[in-house]
């Protein structure tokens, strides 16, 4: 049986804390917490680097396609090119650092604005005199010719006139018959006397008498003939205004409005409410507003396309045939006038209608 001295007790005892285990199990302990470490670091970066990515992927992307060249110069290149477009049509290729400029070429540009059908030539009726509404002789919507009648009015105080007219007229005439006969009294009492005074009959006193009777007689039937003159002239004057209680339509058109009804006391005066209204249909124009900012590129006979709002799959050609000297301060617009030969059926005026005008940009050196 081996025994152990205490000296050799001491020494083992030395030995073991001189041994390594303890410091491989440290070492052990400190080599997990770095591979710990390490693997948590590796997943916050792959995180980051992910974000990245989807951050500035676009600006990858662009980079890629624009096959390493510079982004500033492609920008700049862009730009310049994107405002010389609208006005010159001019492309700007970088080639090498230099920039290559194509000829400029004129393309057209849309102006585009909103407006409503017009008709110019329409007219509000007003009867020349005062009366009673007698009869109606069209509604809205009929078609009237120039001078048509289409109404008549009542005043019995100018039918009295012209019937006054006319007896003065047969009064003046039978006056004037009578004067006549006088004058052929008076013509053969001095042929007569004249023949006596031949013959030593009659003295030169009465063929002077019977010469003056004769011119008296003949004054008379020229004042005689004034009056039926003057008389003849009333007569027109009192017919006027019956014949102008006859209303006839002052030009071609459609009747668009009415405003009084048989029975109805009408004025003459333009301030009070018109009988009719007759449009002109055949001759309607287009008034639209255009930004001011496209003042520059009008110009008369530009062409164009109108749609109405009540026809919006029926598009037709317009013209500008006017330009308004002024713009609105109010709007910042500019009023302009369009033609146009075929309109859809069924247009009327204030329609409202949107119009698109092709204009040319002229082309700059």
């Amino acid at each position: 049986m081996n025994q152990i001295n205490p000296h050799d007790r001491k020494i083992a005892e030395t030995l073991k804390s001189l041994s390594f285990e303890p410091v491989a199990s440290a070492i052990e302990t400190s080599g997990k917490k770095a591979r710990r470490f390490i693997i948590i670091v590796g997943l916050i970066s792959l995180v980051a680097i992910s974000s990245l990515t989807v951050m500035f992927w676009p600006e990858i992307m662009t980079s890629t396609r624009l096959g390493g060249r510079d982004p500033a110069t492609l920008s700049a290149n862009a730009a310049a090119t994107e405002i010389a477009t609208p006005a010159e049509q001019v492309a700007i290729q970088t080639n090498e650092g230099s920039a290559v400029r194509r000829l400029p070429v004129a393309m057209p540009q849309e102006i585009a604005g909103s407006g409503y059908v017009v008709a110019p030539h329409s007219i509000a009726l007003f009867p020349k005199y005062g009366g009673i509404l007698d009869d109606l002789a069209v509604e809205v919507g009929t078609r009237v010719e120039a001078g048509q009648i289409v109404a008549v009015l009542e005043d019995a105080k100018a039918r009295f006139a012209l019937e006054q007219a006319r007896a003065a007229l047969v009064s003046a005439k039978l006056t004037l018959a009578g004067y006549e006969i006088a004058q052929a009294q008076a013509q053969a009492s001095l042929e007569r006397v004249t023949a006596l005074a031949a013959r030593n009959v009659a003295s030169g006193l009465q063929v002077d008498e019977a010469n003056s009777a004769l011119q008296i007689a003949q004054n008379v039937v020229a004042q005689g003939k004034q009056s039926v003159l003057l008389a003849e002239l009333a007569i027109r004057i009192a017919r006027e205004p019956v014949d102008a209680l006859s209303v006839r339509a002052p030009i071609s058109g459609t009747v668009t409005q009415l405003n009084t009804s048989v029975g109805d006391r009408v004025l003459a005066s333009s301030d009070a409410q018109g009988l009719l209204t007759i449009t002109n249909t055949n001759a309607m124009v287009i008034d639209a507003d255009v930004a001011e900012a496209n003042i520059a590129l009008l110009q008369t006979g530009l062409r164009g396309e109108a749609v109405l709002d009540g026809f919006p799959d029926t598009p037709f050609a317009i013209e500008l045939s006017r330009i308004a000297p002024v713009v609105s301060a109010a709007k910042g617009t500019v009023s302009i006038r369009l033609r146009f030969d075929a309109p859809p059926t069924g247009i009327r005026p204030n329609m409202a209608v949107r119009i698109r005008i092709s204009a040319p940009i002229p082309a700059t050196h």
